[in-house]
């Protein structure tokens, strides 16, 4: 016999969020830590705001939302936004209560806007980074550097010769028909960052990796500490040929400066010149970079020493960052133009991988 479907009207739950979150779920190792961050950054957070005017969306629930993006590789504040509306880990842990109404997509974009910018996402960083340093979880002597290019929030087809940006004679090209996607044909036409610039986003760079084609990026750099694998200086910059060697510089000089103590770094071929190993050998640090069979800027000196073979073996603990942003934070293809939101992307995905580090970190020496 067939059973009658019950149409309930409504509900009341006597209930709260928290105790319908498991006690062992790894969200919760994550949101101590973040708790912490933030209470830390209040004083920078209300300088950010007004002392009259309209309440806004609290800047702590921004900052837990943006890292879910990160976490659940949520790819857009839309679908965000609708995550929160039914699914009670994601309310939980931005600390929306069970009767409060999701805010706009439109809405949260705005008010989140006002977080991203370098100062907020560097601060947040390092009070992620104080804590990992308190649990003693981080090397102050074994370092590994790398860079990565992230393909900006622009197509190619929006590289078009400055002096059709710069208020000369426009147009679609010679094949063009006009419109808002007009057909171009590329072949044939040389192409540079010198004589070309993105009508969509002017910052961003045509740059290539070897044996993959040019695409208009940017570039991002990470230093690593060589015991655990967490994240202790990044930057983004222009994807510009030297961009890796110089930011690799400026995040050890502070490194440097922070430990004040001897240091080694691991790093590949691409950081094998005279300029990068000279300066890191000035600020007495040992360049333990993959040699170049031919015209190599390290000697036996270096790669005769046992410590060497170890920081080549552990250098490729940076690649794990790398690949985690990509593949689970969405970096693959910004959404953000501009070298000052994109600076801010990538600060909050370090931080948001290092949170994810520790905690796996956390509970191996701590388990339950």
């Amino acid at each position: 016999m067939r059973g009658d479907e019950e149409c309930q009207a409504g509900f009341i739950v006597f209930t709260s969020l928290e105790d319908r979150i498991p006690t062992d779920h790894p969200l919760r190792a994550i949101r101590r830590l973040v708790d912490q961050a933030l209470r830390e950054m209040s004083p920078l957070l209300s300088s950010l705001y007004a002392k009259r005017g309209r309440v806004s969306i609290p800047p702590e629930y921004l900052l837990r939302a943006q890292l879910l993006q990160f976490l659940y590789a949520i790819p857009s504040e839309r679908r965000l936004c609708e995550e929160l509306e039914y699914n009670l880990l994601l309310r939980w842990f931005v600390g929306l209560p069970l009767d409060e109404r999701v805010w706009h997509p439109t809405s949260f974009t705005k008010n989140r806007d006002r977080l991203l910018s370098s100062e907020v996402a560097e601060v947040f960083f390092e009070h992620i980074r104080s804590q990992a340093e308190a649990k003693k979880l981080l090397s102050r002597e074994h370092f590994s550097c790398d860079g990565t290019l992230l393909e900006a929030a622009a197509f190619l087809k929006s590289f078009r010769p400055r002096k059709e940006t710069d208020g000369g004679p426009g147009g679609s090209g010679p094949q063009g028909s006009g419109g808002r996607n007009a057909l171009v044909n590329f072949h044939g036409e040389r192409r540079s960052n010198d004589t070309h610039v993105s009508t969509t986003d002017p910052e961003a760079q045509l740059a290539r990796i070897k044996g993959k084609e040019a695409r208009l990026s940017y570039r991002g750099h990470l230093v690593v500490e060589n015991r655990n694998g967490l994240i202790v200086s990044s930057s983004a910059t222009k994807a510009t040929g030297r961009a890796e060697c110089e930011a690799a510089v400026e995040l050890l000089t502070k490194e440097r400066e922070r430990h004040g103590a001897h240091m080694t770094v691991g790093a590949d071929k691409g950081y094998d010149t005279r300029a990068f190993v000279s300066a890191l050998r000035h600020l007495d640090i040992t360049p333990h970079v993959a040699h170049k069979r031919r015209y190599s800027a390290i000697d036996g000196r270096t790669t005769s020493h046992d410590t060497y073979a170890v920081s080549q073996r552990r250098r490729k603990v940076v690649e794990e960052p790398f690949g985690w942003m990509k593949t689970v934070a969405g970096l693959d293809k910004l959404r953000h133009r501009g070298l000052a939101k994109v600076k801010a992307i990538f600060s909050f995905a370090c931080a948001a991988f290092n949170l994810v580090r520790m905690k796996n970190l956390l509970a191996e020496l701590c388990p339950a």
